[in-house]
């Protein structure tokens, strides 16, 4: 069955109220991944005395990598084969963690020393925390209006309802 068809099976499309709920929680889980590849990226391209440009790379990679994995988890759990739930998660994911990626990025090489900063310091974690907090809701909107076309997070509703 379509996502589509399958999100929107009950009849009339979901109300505002929920469609904004569930837009929420895929913006959630998104952030979630992206957060802990972030802070795990730049934790490493830190210690291990990295320029910006190579921290950064590896923190979008393992954003990447987290978000993908945390769709992928619960489906594989379900008995999903990992090529479907990889798919999955693509289908899912991506518009949301690259806005995700893309903002929060530019936030925090456009804050004058946030990256130069250190894990030690305080600056460094606040603008984190404010990057990403605006990176999701650069993406809730996305999110949203993919969700009300049975697209993102819906395809993988989709497979929890069953």
């Amino acid at each position: 069955m379509a996502a589509d068809a399958h999100f929107h099976h009950h009849g009339a499309p979901p109300s505002t109220a929920g469609l904004n709920r569930v837009a929420f929680s895929a913006t959630v889980h998104c952030l979630t991944g992206c957060a802990i590849g972030e802070v795990i990226g730049l934790m490493i391209g830190t210690a291990l005395g990295w320029g910006t440009a190579p921290t950064i790379v590896l923190a979008v990679a393992l954003a990447f990598l987290f978000g993908y994995g945390l769709t992928m988890l619960p489906l594989l759990r379900s008995g999903l084969p990992f090529g479907t739930a990889l798919g999955l998660a693509l289908a899912s994911d991506t518009a949301s963690i690259t806005i995700m990626e893309i903002v929060d990025n530019l936030i925090m090489l456009a804050v004058p020393g946030a990256m130069d900063a250190g894990l030690s310091s305080l600056f460094f974690w606040g603008s984190l925390a404010v990057s990403l907090l605006v990176a999701g809701v650069f993406a809730f909107p996305v999110n949203r209006w993919l969700i009300a076309r049975g697209r993102g997070h819906a395809v993988v509703h989709a497979f929890h309802e069953h």
